[in-house]
């Protein structure tokens, strides 16, 4: 049996979780990305051993893939961006969270919050991961080599997404003028 449980944060809950975020921000500045990276793996691995509930689970999955996308050397996240998501993942390197995760059950339930929260501020920046990744393993899987090996970078990725842009624009226009009864441009002859 399952059972469906709802969490509504008002606005000063979610003020609460900012100023949260942002203390531990501060407490971890200065900090070698590699320990605020280690420091949210670590918690990926308490909670593997701890076996936290399926929700919770969900969560720190997408914490995986924010720390992929700082390790990723092809992603090559511009620094300001890199800093936005260090600075997510810098609540999880700090160890003066809401909740303590030795807290049976309820001790990572601070942390999926902190997340999603996190998944929403960052929805742009992980879409275009998640975009990358998909490219690159559409490119290893194309070519016939393991992803991990494909050396593909963003310029690459980003190139890939304006070809395929301007065929989308150019095929468009084509069947937009096949649709108005053989009518073509006027305005503009390319010959």
């Amino acid at each position: 049996m399952s059972l469906a449980i709802t969490i509504e944060l008002g606005d000063a809950d979610v003020q609460r979780f900012a100023e949260t975020m942002q203390r531990a921000e501060k407490n971890v500045r200065g900090r070698p990305t590699e320990d605020i990276v280690a420091a949210a793996s670590k918690l990926l691995a308490l909670a593997t051993v701890e076996g936290v509930p399926g929700f919770i689970r969900e969560r720190l999955d997408a914490l995986r893939n924010l720390i992929d996308m700082v390790g990723d050397q092809g992603f090559a996240l511009p620094d300001e961006d890199r800093q936005r998501v260090l600075a997510c993942l810098a609540y999880f390197a700090d160890a003066d969270d809401l909740i303590h995760d030795s807290v049976p059950v309820l001790g990572f339930l601070d942390d999926a919050i902190m997340i999603e929260l996190c998944q929403r501020e960052l929805k742009h920046e992980i879409e275009a991961y998640a975009d990358f990744v998909d490219f690159r393993n559409h490119e290893a899987h194309r070519l016939g080599v393991d992803p991990a090996t494909l050396k593909t970078q963003r310029v690459d990725w980003a190139e890939a997404r304006r070809v395929e842009l301007i065929d989308r624009m150019r095929r468009r226009r084509r069947d937009g003028y096949a649709n108005v009864g053989g009518w073509s441009p006027v305005l503009f002859r390319v010959g």
